[in-house]
């Protein structure tokens, strides 16, 4: 037998052997409690999903609990899980801001988050939406548009610094044309005071807190960043009816695991999030808390990461925001 043909025969048991024992822990696995990392304090929406598919989890896999790990804007828990034992029992229940919104902020994360993460399953989606308070006169996306344009510098949108609502706005400036001035806000909770007071002008957000006061007749929303217009406002047109179909924005919620994790691993836990999230129960829990269901492959889920990540970098370099 000559050299060249042992070698062969070398590598091949090498395969055969490598394939055996990632077969093996699929099998064992879950070996002890899984994890479901939230990159944020306990009371949000984040961290109310998680807890809802967390049950159904538990009872399909292994005894799955919720760790809230809120600091370093995201950075702390998103670490932590980027480096844990790459074994399926310690994964992130991320969202957009610790993939695709802290990354292109922070020069040194502390990970990359597509070559040190692989997709599970998407979970939940929200839409954003434009709503205007009491002291904006126009009535569609539109006149808003142009008046926005034909007074430069008098409107004002309140900016939670450096997350998702200042980025959308952001980016909706720049789709849009219309000069606004960003306000800075710790939170949007004392923005929506003011919005109501009319002492700002206009907030982007999801329709969790939104739709009520939409409803109420308190803020009127302009437009929602969706292709379709969404089930709990389907009076407020979606972006490309406004001929805005190029601004599709919305508050995602996923799982990811470190990178390594046995292929056989990331199926099983894909399948039983995907079971979770389509079941009647989780639809009709999630529809309250303002969020939608979302199905997307592993291939999808990673496409959207990367389309997100790209999306967010291009709209902090040309709005001039500082990277830290």
């Amino acid at each position: 037998m000559n050299a060249r043909r042992v070698g062969s025969l070398v590598a091949a048991s090498f395969l055969i052997a490598f394939l055996a024992g990632s077969a093996a822990l699929a099998q064992t696995f879950p070996s002890t409690v899984i994890r479901l990392v939230v990159p944020f304090a306990a009371g949000g929406q984040p961290d109310a999903v998680a807890r809802l598919i967390a049950p159904s989890l538990s009872r399909t896999i292994g005894t799955t609990i919720v760790e809230n790990k809120p600091g370093a804007g995201t950075l702390l828990a998103t670490r932590s899980v980027a480096t844990a034992e790459p074994d399926g029992h310690t994964l992130l229940f991320a969202t957009s801001t610790p993939l695709t919104i802290a990354p292109n902020l922070v020069r040194s994360p502390g990970y990359d988050p597509i070559k040190d993460f692989v997709p599970i399953a998407t979970v939940a989606t929200a839409p954003f939406i434009l709503a205007v308070g009491p002291s904006v006169k126009a009535n569609t996306l539109g006149e808003f548009i142009a008046y926005a344009k034909a007074n430069p510098g008098k409107i004002n949108y309140a900016a939670p610094t450096r997350n998702l609502p200042h980025l959308t706005g952001e980016w909706f400036k720049l789709a849009s044309g219309a000069d606004m001035v960003a306000v800075p806000y710790k939170s949007l909770a004392q923005a929506y005071t003011d919005l109501i007071a009319g002492q700002i002008d206009v907030v982007f957000d999801t329709s969790a807190i939104l739709a009520p006061l939409i409803l109420q007749g308190k803020v009127r929303g302009l437009v929602v960043f969706a292709s379709n217009r969404t089930v709990d406002l389907p009076e407020v047109p979606a972006a490309p009816e406004a001929g805005l179909q190029q601004v599709l924005v919305s508050s995602w919620l996923g799982v990811v695991a470190p990178a390594r994790t046995p292929a056989g691993t990331v199926e099983r836990l894909s399948r039983a999030v995907t079971n979770a999230v389509t079941s009647d129960e989780v639809k009709t829990a999630l529809t309250k808390l303002g969020a939608q269901p979302l199905s997307l492959t592993r291939q999808k889920f990673g496409e959207m990461i990367a389309t997100d990540l790209e999306t967010w970098g291009r709209t902090i370099r040309e709005a001039g925001i500082a990277v830290e």
